[in-house]
């Protein structure tokens, strides 16, 4: 475990109080104010009008970075994200791109009035510079944010921010990736904030010094003058809607939308049950070379109007799979924000008062400094968040009028892949970098209601895009194979997770091997987890064919399809590594989709034969695992499927010790656990069949546990833990004893303690 730096504690991005931050302000940094009587005062309709015309300033902010900048993470994936806060920093309105940096943008804000506004002070015409996660801002030092105070009258009004991911910022490996990093200094450095414009003037020599650090000097350039003329869009719209309706009314409302939020969320929890909901996850591997799994673990109680996220017991920090604090809390806000929040107005520092965190330091999810923390916000703050989501969607399935809501875990981690190298085709060769953007076509989780979205995008970003393949191959001297849906890949369930993808990409227009640089998880253990009974979704993936020779193939005519037909030997690539991939060679990435929503044996065969035929699934897949006979025609044998799903749930109950005599109680006046749980009194009863299973949590209750082979969980998951990590992972599946319908299904380490996901308290809800 690396051990703090003496002195590190200054960078901590915990969030202050309000109050306290506004008394510790020198007196030569006035703020703007209101009262609560001006905040009362606002008319509706002003409020609306000023509400949407701050909401229209963060769109304005966002289009104007995207025009300016030159890189298609910002330009064609919208991995960016803006902010309009108040005079404090607390975020008013956030923009719909990135959701998990609006956990981080205000932290860094906080910390600059704290720690800039006497040396070198914080004045009109300034903005600040930072890509430190300890601060805040971002998640890990390629997120850097540019952000400006915005004063009226010689007052601090509010301010902006525009934060993007940038493709290189330095460091050991390529795209500012080092997969063997055991510490901070083997990464970018983390620059905390400075002050890179000075009475409206760009300033050179803190540009230069930006810039100097990457291998793409000029991309980075450029990004860095979009977010300022971001920012500047930003203050002008900002100082018209002041100019046009008053400091004090447009302030009163900026007050109000956080006050709102905050009401109305508070509001809807107190409609929830009280009780602890938990949820663990696991990251197969740290760095190069590792071969552990390493745990993040969530309880999360929520108490009348408010919740509590407590993650002890989450493992000590490790290799890169790290983040600080602002990405602990982005994972919050990732899955809160769309589950919780989704019909309530995104006032972020209305709603961030409705919970607060609980965790260790030195955790892989709350990591000291100096740890390495690159892989940040996709690994450990996505599983932070897929942890959050899962708990959240818990405890909004037991309200039947909020399952729109409910969702298993979406495309579970993001699959980093850097490639660089030289660009022959011009007159004259070029260097290149780029990180492969194609896995934002991940695949989004089932719902009560619904099949998961296939290929929809990813969960944390609303407006996220995939990049255009011919954009990609007019930018990079690569050739894109396929680009295509991977049948199977969505989790089976009642309601089918939505599918992901995969990519197969050649060296096309240069003669010199292209380097990669890899980094994911969700290969031995699956972060794509279903709910109910649902099961994960696929497991990813990377291969390299070495030693065939694709563009000879390509010259007779063929275009492959599988990587068998290219030739040579099929290479797996680790979850943590450095490598290249060679003129000839094929490069693939298969990326996961979401997880399904309960058991798959009671899907609607019209459903499965309907997949079948839009090859969403294989025939062998819905006979597999949704018990589902389809013939030549797509068509569904209705008496073939019948024998086939009895024969699955005798498997089921032949697991069982014994059959015994099973009690049932009258399901009248029962209230809703989940898909297959009910409530009745202060006792558990499955609502298929009304057995009665006792009184505690799923890994409390009397029902048929079952563990196996991974390879029972579906062709989706792969049966390869061995490939990635030393520890023995299998598959563990809890059945009702009295019709078998699976309650609960994952893929988790041999040594996995089941989580406690219900508590004494929900059952004592239902006796109310």
């Amino acid at each position: 475990m690396t051990m703090a730096v003496p002195g590190s504690e200054r960078f901590s991005s915990r969030p202050i109080d309000p109050a306290t931050l506004a008394g510790q302000l020198p007196e030569n940094l006035p703020v703007h104010t209101v009262t609560q009587e001006q905040v009362d005062a606002v008319d509706p309709l002003t409020y609306e009008v000023i509400r949407h015309r701050l909401w229209s300033v963060t769109e304005e902010m966002g289009e104007a970075l995207k025009r300016m900048s030159g890189s298609p993470i910002v330009t064609d994936a919208n991995d960016f994200d803006f902010a309009v806060s108040d005079e404090l920093g607390q975020e008013v309105q956030v923009g719909l791109y990135n959701t998990m940096l609006v956990g981080a943008v205000d932290l860094a804000i906080y910390w600059t009035l704290q720690h800039r506004a006497t040396n070198p002070g914080i004045a009109e015409g300034d903005m600040f510079l930072t890509n430190d996660p300890w601060v805040g801002g971002g998640l890990h030092q390629n997120d850097a944010m540019v952000y400006q105070p915005v004063f009226w009258e010689g007052k601090l009004f509010g301010w902006t921010s525009a934060i993007a991911h940038q493709p290189d910022l330095g460091g050991v490996g390529l795209g500012s990736f080092s997969p063997a990093a055991q510490d901070v200094f083997s990464e970018s450095l983390p620059t905390p904030p400075i002050k890179v414009v000075r009475d409206g003037l760009l300033q050179d020599d803190v540009a230069d010094v930006w810039v100097r650090r990457s291998r793409v000097p000029m991309m980075i350039g450029l990004d860095l003058r979009a977010k300022v003329g971001a920012n500047t869009v930003g203050r002008d719209r900002l100082l018209a809607v002041i100019e046009q309706y008053g400091a004090d009314t447009v302030k009163a409302v900026m007050k109000r939308m956080m006050a709102d939020a905050e009401s109305r969320l508070r509001g809807k929890l107190t409609t929830l049950p009280d009780g602890t909901w938990r949820a663990t996850g696991y990251q197969d591997q740290s760095h190069t070379g590792d071969r552990e799994l390493h745990k993040i673990t969530v309880a999360m109680t929520k108490a009348d109007d408010h919740i509590t996220f407590d993650f002890t017991g989450t493992d000590p920090q490790s290799g890169v799979v790290n983040c600080t604090y602002a990405g602990m809390r982005g994972g919050v806000m990732l899955a809160l924000l769309p589950i919780l929040a989704g019909d309530i107005p995104w006032s972020a520092g209305g709603l961030m008062r409705c919970f607060d965190l609980v965790s260790e330091e030195g955790t892989i999810n709350n990591a000291s400094f100096p740890a390495a923390v690159g892989r940040g916000p996709i690994g450990p703050a996505w599983l932070t968040g897929n942890l959050v989501a899962e708990c959240l969607s818990q405890m909004l399935d037991q309200a039947p009028t909020l399952d729109a809501h409910v969702q298993a875990t979406c495309c579970g981690t993001w699959d980093t892949a850097v490639i660089a190298g030289l660009d022959q085709r011009g007159a004259v060769p070029t260097p290149f970098l780029s990180i492969i953007m194609d896995p934002m076509a991940g695949g989004y989780g089932a719902q009560p209601q619904a099949d998961g979205m296939d290929t929809g995008g990813l969960f944390c970003i609303p407006l996220g895009r995939v990049p255009d393949v011919e954009m990609t191959e007019f930018l990079y001297p690569v050739l894109a194979l396929w680009r295509r849906e991977e049948p199977d890949s969505g989790g089976p369930g009642r309601r089918r997770g939505g599918v992901g993808a995969s990519l197969a990409i050649t060296p096309h227009g240069t003669s010199f091997p292209i380097g990669l640089v890899l980094a994911s998880n969700g290969k031995a253990v699956s972060q794509n987890n279903g709910l109910a009974g649902g099961y994960p979704g696929n497991t990813g993936v990377e291969w390299i064919a070495r030693g065939g020779d694709v563009n000879q193939l390509l010259g007779a005519g063929r275009m492959p399809t599988e990587l068998a037909d290219v030739g040579g030997t099929a290479e797996l690539q680790p979850c943590y590594g450095e490598t290249y991939v060679a003129p000839g060679e094929v490069f693939t990435m298969f990326w996961q989709g979401g997880g399904g929503y309960g058991d798959p044996l009671v899907r609607d065969p019209e459903d499965v034969a309907r997949d079948v035929r839009e090859e969403k699934v294989t025939a062998s897949t819905a006979e597999q695992a949704y018990g589902v006979v389809v013939d030549a025609s797509g068509t569904v044998d209705t008496a073939a499927t019948e024998a086939r799903r009895a024969a699955l749930r005798d498997g089921r109950r032949a697991r069982a010790a014994s059959d015994g005599d099973r009690s049932t109680v009258d399901l009248t006046g029962s209230r809703r656990l989940d898909d297959n749980l009910v409530a009745v009194g202060d006792q558990v009863a499955c609502r298929h069949c009304a057995t009665l299973l006792g009184s505690g949590a799923v890994g409390e209750l009397d029902l048929v546990r079952y563990e196996g082979p991974v390879s029972d969980a579906g062709p989706q998951v792969v049966d390869g833990a061995g490939e990635y990590v030393d520890r023995e992972v299998h598959f563990r599946q809890y059945c009702c004893p009295g019709c078998f319908t699976a309650v609960s299904t994952a893929v988790v380490p041999v040594d996995h303690v089941d989580d406690v996901t219900r508590t004494s308290r929900v059952l004592a809800d239902a006796r109310r």
